[in-house]
């Protein structure tokens, strides 16, 4: 059965957007419409002439509108195979009629679940029964019904009513069965998470595109979720598998801060971060740290650049600029770069993702796993300062500064700063100790003072080599988390060489 006449629906949503609209469009094509709770009482408020689907069942909502639909009448109807005449025969000795058309969605059971202060028992008044059940129902018999669950597919409907006269086609029935399929999976999930909290790990996130590749051109890529809500590529080409990754890693950076900052991205790690009193520079201080490493790099802001920072990235080739929004005379200027991507981020929907999703997993073989996401910044009252010398302000700001940059930074992560900028980066090392030899191999390979600079690590030292190679080159300050068995050795090193250290009693490994 390729084309579906559409003579009856039934409809009981909770989301009533566009919902009177719609209506009207299917009253249009002369449908029957019974409708169930308050969504019969809201169209007849509204003026809107519909049956109740009190009429199908006989009986009234009962249970404090706990069974509503929840009843062989109406699912008689849904289910019945339009293509088999015993079907249709049963329907007709219990006086129904086929029903065609299905509109549901749901209570709102996650939204319900992130209020504050709700209590268990509203949680699970919000636990939909019906609208899952009718919708499943639907969805199974899609040769014979078309299942509607958001309001989003309503002009969808009404264009291909238009266009086939009243009638729908097959494929479109089973998409719209798809998507009910995972929005039931999505529900059902949501309400597992509930009350399974660490005992199962489930997860549905919906199929955003196929990428042109993975990490290398041999590789599939497919991007899950909703990332594309929060991150728009307003201009330049498709962003790519390692492009998303890239873009995660620097906007988790300049949202480290409320300064304005700049984060240069290069493989998914750092080459160059600097704090400003505007977005130039902050762009230039970060950009002096590694030019070379910063050619064909990310650049991210957290705040709005202006026209001259824009004809500043213009002057060498970036992959991609990341901004939380973005002025037409910016958008001009940025846009003479045609392949270069141009991606504006929503602070308001990061916040939320992160606040909806507080754990973030890796696959493994053999399974997942799983950890809370490291979204603690460093604790003032937290630092110790363990040094005879004391860091003066201007020092302590640096040292904080750095200790934020390393946290993003591959472990064994040293960063070198100086002047809110940073001049020496290195991570990824088996060793601690060569972390800081390359990192102060790179500021001097770009001519950077390290006189007075600060240095920050992301993990404790555990002997003072690093220390010591840091305090030839008249690196003055350090900050760690501490907590090394040689603790004790380390602060009798820098006490002897007059360098301030500082424990955060917090570690950031990042592998």
């Amino acid at each position: 059965m390729n084309l579906l006449r559409i003579e009856r629906a039934l409809i009981s949503v909770y989301d009533k957007t566009n919902l009177l609209s719609f209506v009207k469009e299917l009253r249009n094509f002369g449908i029957t419409i019974y409708a169930s709770g308050g969504t019969y009482n809201f169209l007849k408020n509204n003026g809107f002439i519909v049956n109740s689907t009190e009429e199908l069942t006989g009986i009234v909502s009962i249970l404090d509108g706990r069974v509503k639909t929840l009843h062989p009448s109406i699912h008689a109807s849904i289910l019945a195979d339009k293509g088999n005449e015993n079907h249709l025969k049963q329907l007709q000795e219990m006086n129904l009629n086929p029903i065609d058309l299905v509109v549901v969605n749901f209570y709102p059971f996650e939204k319900v679940v992130e209020q504050k202060n709700i209590s268990e028992l509203d949680i699970i008044e919000n636990i939909d029964i019906g609208g899952p059940t009718l919708v499943r129902s639907a969805a199974k018999n899609f040769n014979s019904v078309i299942v509607v669950t958001e309001p989003g597919q309503y002009d969808v409907l009404i264009e291909e009513l238009n266009f086939n006269n009243g009638f729908v086609t097959l494929n479109t029935r089973r998409k719209f069965a798809e998507k009910a399929f995972q929005k039931l999976t999505k529900y059902d999930i949501e309400i597992s998470n509930y009350f399974n909290k660490d005992n199962f790990f489930n997860l549905s996130l919906n199929l955003e595109k196929t990428l042109r590749y993975g990490e290398n051109p041999h590789q599939f890529g497919w991007l899950y979720g909703e990332f594309e809500s929060i991150f728009n590529c307003i201009h330049g080409k498709e962003l790519s598998y390692n492009n998303i990754l890239d873009i995660t890693s620097a906007m988790d950076v300049v949202l480290e801060f409320d300064e304005i900052a700049c984060a240069i991205i290069k493989h998914n790690s750092p080459c160059g971060v600097a704090l400003g009193n505007s977005t130039f520079e902050a762009y230039e201080k970060a950009l002096k740290c590694d030019p070379v490493s910063a050619f064909g790099g990310i650049v991210a802001f957290n705040k709005p650049i202006d026209e001259d920072t824009a004809k500043k990235l213009n002057e060498i080739f970036l992959e991609l600029i990341l901004l939380p929004e973005i002025s037409d005379s910016v958008l001009s200027i940025l846009k003479i770069k045609k392949d270069r991507r141009l991606v504006i981020y929503s602070i308001d929907k990061i916040k939320h993702w992160q606040n909806r999703y507080t754990k973030e997993f890796r696959s493994i073989t053999g399974g997942v796993v799983v950890q809370t996401k490291d979204l603690v910044s460093i604790v003032d009252d937290k630092i110790q300062i363990v040094s005879d010398s004391i860091p003066d302000d201007k020092e302590l700001d640096d040292m904080k500064f750095a200790f934020k940059v390393s946290k993003h930074v591959k472990s064994n992560s040293i960063v070198i700063a100086k002047g809110r900028k940073t001049i020496g980066i290195c991570g990824g090392q088996t060793s601690r100790v060569d972390s800081v030899r390359f990192a102060i191999f790179r500021a001097k390979q770009f001519n950077h003072n390290l006189k007075d600079a600060v240095m920050a690590s992301d993990g404790f030292f555990p002997f003072y080599d690093g220390i010591e190679l840091a305090a030839k080159e008249g690196i003055k300050a350090i900050i760690q988390p501490g907590g090394s068995i040689r603790d004790n050795e380390i602060k009798d090193f820098v006490n002897k060489n007059k360098i301030k250290m500082a424990f955060t009693n917090i570690r950031h490994f990042k592998h």
